[in-house]
């Protein structure tokens, strides 16, 4: 079985992975997602797509020219790259990099994309901030906290995920679709929830 391709060695092309020192306890978030569970989601992404090989030293506020981080939950619950339009328009709005995501706010966003293909409902983002606002939880990551007095949207999209913060994995941007215009840098301060 073929694991991750091997990106060119062209120096050119090639940035370096840099951290941005975002993360509160990078010693406790370093990447724990081997290539043998990456193979196990390769077919999220495109057949041409290429993966950064394990690199156990690796943060995921490493940012980069030429990879770019995602965090593995979303790919494990069934999303696939490129992301469909309900997804898509969240991540164009708020201008956040996937990795900044938390497990909840991928649980909610995929239960919603689900709605809207199988019920043919229309949700956008207004019908999103109506219930929830987007919070910051540690070291600039986001998730949606529930605004009181409203019903809650979805149920039991709040579980606690092991490990979640060492699940991720660096794709070569020129090898996916619009991977080059995926955001470089976490967005860390300002207004990101507007619509």
């Amino acid at each position: 079985m073929k694991l991750r391709s091997s990106p060119a060695k062209d120096p050119k092309k090639d940035s370096p992975l840099k951290s941005q020192g975002i993360t509160k306890n990078p010693s406790l978030e370093l990447c724990h997602f081997t290539d043998p569970e990456i193979d196990r989601i390769r077919l999220s992404f495109p057949v041409e797509t290429v993966f950064q090989s394990f690199d156990s030293s690796m943060k995921s506020d490493c940012i980069s020219d030429t990879w770019v981080s995602f965090p593995a939950t979303p790919f494990l619950i069934r999303f696939s790259y490129p992301l469909s339009a309900f997804p898509q328009s969240f991540f164009a709005l708020t201008g956040m990099c996937y990795i900044q995501a938390m497990p909840m706010m991928w649980r909610v966003l995929y239960t919603i994309e689900n709605i809207i293909e199988h019920e043919g409902i229309e949700i956008g983002m207004p019908e999103l901030s109506q219930p929830y606002n987007l919070v910051s939880h540690g070291s600039h990551r986001f998730l949606f906290k529930h605004k009181p007095g409203d019903p809650h949207l979805i149920l039991k999209t709040t579980k606690n995920d092991t490990y979640w913060k060492s699940h991720f994995f660096f794709v070569r941007r020129d090898s996916i679709p619009d991977g080059k215009n995926l955001p470089k840098k976490w967005i860390t301060h300002g207004r990101i929830w507007d619509p």
